[in-house]
């Protein structure tokens, strides 16, 4: 198996068990898998591939997206919707994803992972919950394998329209045999439970307002019917969110998901800015994930999620960029400075939160919500997955003497390097599986069809 050691590292960040943090670092990876962590003294000298950091990069684990919707991209910045708060938004942009396509979906999934590779991603879940004009779950899933994302695809599903009494309209929803048709046959095509997967399936009814209580206990059951299938949904997003829980079933949020069995260490709701402390205290004792998504909070002024709370009842938390059309972005380090600034904001306490561990939340946070104990952290043994940063940039400018908190306490954007699953991804800061320039044309292209 091709070895690959990567030398001279100035700063390394592992995440391990005791978080160490290794100058003048080395790591030595054979085929998919970290062999060997330590100084560049300890490690092997040669390999079949050497990288050497000259001492000007800071090595990290790859960051973690826990909650997406890559279809998103092509409808940023839409101005009818700009200035709406979530239920709004929904109504405003479900008539335009209705146009969604194929190629549509292939496209923008594809525009969505260069960005959030480009910006320090390596593994990402995203929940696509509409499949209009013969749209698919493969058709992202394709995409994402041949841009190297390591990839949880949700299969989101609606089912409620708006004369059922949901939100989306009719036209867009599916029938709910034919939604865990679908659901079994992709776990059953595409599910990969072993370890170093680059492909899992996650089950993901859209929200309390477009899926019925049945389609939620249906989901649970064929996902634990399997090994390794995860559950995921948006849960107490905004207030208008809890109101539509307690008028339709007569439940908080947090008392509905447990009494359709979405609580569990195989479970993680996404925002979750308003859940209340009960069921923040039995999130923390089931083992319940939360991805928190801390822009897209603000943008659809839905509040700002007690995540310090849930971190202090044990709930993991994980961060997601959201959607692309809610954010409107996909760059998962802006997220984590965001949701390390919104934290100290929240709680009127600059203790609140701390740079590393928000690095923490995008790492092992995100790693654990998506029940993964081979990514998140570089020792022997997890994938390699891992980032470089060049510290002699102007960001970094002043800030040498701490270049760990410096990745959060000052705006980086884009990474140098990116390895996911021992592959090279990004190069000098260029993509090395796609044409990005093409790409972008013809994003463009597909988005002004939709908008048209």
């Amino acid at each position: 198996m091709p070895t690959l050691l990567v030398k001279n590292i100035r700063t390394l960040v592992t995440m391990d068990a005791n978080r160490r943090e290794i100058g003048h670092a080395a790591l030595l990876i054979r085929d998919n898998i970290i062999e060997q962590v330590g100084t560049t003294l300890e490690l092997p000298q040669t390999a079949d591939e050497v990288l050497d950091l000259q001492g000007q990069h800071m090595v990290l684990p790859g960051l973690v997206n826990t909650h997406h919707h890559f279809y998103q991209t092509l409808t940023r910045a839409i101005p009818a919707a700009q200035n709406c708060d979530l239920f709004n938004w929904l109504q405003t942009l479900y008539p335009i994803w209705a146009k969604l396509t194929p190629e549509s979906i292939y496209v923008s999934a594809q525009m969505a992972a260069a960005e959030l590779i480009l910006s320090g991603c390596t593994t990402a879940s995203d929940h696509l919950y509409l499949y209009p004009n013969g749209s698919t779950l493969d058709d992202e899933i394709r995409a994402i394998q041949q841009i190297g994302l390591r990839f949880h695809a949700s299969r989101g599903s609606m089912s409620l329209g708006q004369t059922q009494g949901g939100l989306p309209p009719d036209s867009i929803v599916e029938q709910e045999a034919d939604i865990l048709q679908d659901s079994q046959r992709l776990i059953e095509q595409y599910h990969d439970n072993a370890r170093h997967a680059m492909l899992r399936i996650t089950l993901a009814p859209c929200s309390p307002f477009s899926v019925s209580p049945d389609l939620m206990r249906e989901s649970a059951a064929l996902a634990r019917s399997y090994p390794g299938i995860r559950l995921h949904t948006h849960l107490a997003e905004n207030k208008s969110d809890v109101d539509y829980s307690l008028a339709t079933f007569n439940m908080t949020p947090g008392d509905y998901v447990e009494s359709v069995g979405w609580l569990g260490e195989d479970v993680w709701h996404a925002h979750c800015v308003q859940l209340d402390d009960r069921a923040i205290q039995a999130f923390g004792k089931t083992g319940t994930g939360v991805a928190h998504c801390p822009c897209s909070n603000m943008r659809l002024a839905s509040g700002m999620a007690p995540i310090r709370k849930m971190l202090n009842h044990q709930v993991p938390v994980g961060l997601g960029v959201d959607g692309s059309a809610s954010n409107d972005t996909s760059n998962l380090i802006s997220e984590a400075r965001t949701a390390f600034l919104m934290a100290r904001v929240r709680e009127l306490d600059a203790t609140a939160m701390t740079a590393r561990e928000a690095l923490e939340l995008a790492t092992l946070g995100g790693a654990k919500v998506l029940g993964r104990d081979d990514i998140g952290s570089l020792a022997p043994g997890m994938a390699a997955d891992f980032i470089a940063i060049n510290l002699d940039r102007p960001e970094f400018a002043g800030a040498l003497h701490d270049p760990i908190a410096a990745m959060i306490f000052c705006q980086v954007n884009t990474v140098d390097y990116s390895f996911i699953n021992g592959r090279k991804v990004v190069d000098r800061g260029q993509l090395t599986t796609l044409e990005l320039a093409t790409l972008v044309e013809k994003h463009n292209h597909l988005a002004a069809q939709l908008i048209a």
